[in-house]
């Protein structure tokens, strides 16, 4: 199972290619950075890539005609495509879309809005891509049928236990802050602070531990929490 998704960000401007891998790498993601359409096109070739961040505005080959050649491969269609770009005239956004992007976020932008829309990217990947089942050594979460069962035996789950495990089970082994995941779980609810985490963090534990003598959810002192069988 992946332990992050790994994402491509194609960019010619240094100080914008370094903000961006820096804040993906905080978020657990695997980077790979090119500053040319070519070298990206590279890239696609040697390494099985989940997102791609294209910018518009690229030296030698635009990022339309890099996004065109992802879209047109059997091999790399499938693969989300997020344009980046100071272009914000209506037409410019349809010539993205028609040639198979599937975002499009206009310079200036916040980071935190281009994570979630990395996030959504990723999301609906995974669920185009049929991935019903998740599973973590004798844990397993059928997201089909939103069913979690530990060495066969169903655990009962409230819903928003439920999206932590998901979090945790598609990323297993890496460490989440508390506001890492009311992020994720609870999105832009702005009336729930991280001691709400650590609560919802113990009602999975407890749920989990009636089926199962194995922790699975590891406290990280002075940070946060991860799957993990050491717990």
């Amino acid at each position: 199972m992946n332990v992050g998704a790994k994402i491509l960000v194609i960019e010619d401007e240094a100080s914008q290619l370094e903000l961006l891998a820096y804040n993906l790498g905080v978020e657990g993601y695997g980077v790979f950075k090119a500053e040319t359409g070519e070298e990206g096109l590279l890239i696609l070739k040697e390494q099985s890539i989940d997102l791609i961040l294209l910018d518009w505005m690229l030296p030698q080959m635009s990022g339309l005609e890099v996004c065109r050649q992802v879209k047109r491969k059997k091999a790399t269609k499938n693969i989300p495509v997020i344009m980046l770009t100071a272009r914000g005239e209506e037409d410019d956004k349809i010539r993205g879309l028609d040639i198979g992007a599937d975002d499009y976020v206009v310079k200036p932008y916040l980071i935190k809005e281009l994570m979630a829309r990395v996030r959504a990217g990723l999301r609906n990947r995974s669920e185009q891509s049929g991935a019903e089942v998740l599973e973590f050594q004798s844990l397993s979460m059928n997201l089909v049928k939103h069913t979690v069962s530990v060495a066969e035996s169903a655990v009962s789950l409230g819903p928003l236990e439920f999206k932590l495990l998901r979090v945790f089970m598609e990323t297993p082994g890496r460490v989440w802050s508390r506001d890492q995941l009311l992020d994720r779980v609870w999105g832009d609810n702005l009336n729930v602070d991280t001691r709400t985490v650590d609560v919802h963090i113990a009602r999975l534990r407890k749920a989990l531990s009636k089926a199962s003598d194995v922790g699975f959810v590891r406290t990280v002192r002075g940070f946060g929490y991860s799957l993990d069988t050491s717990a």
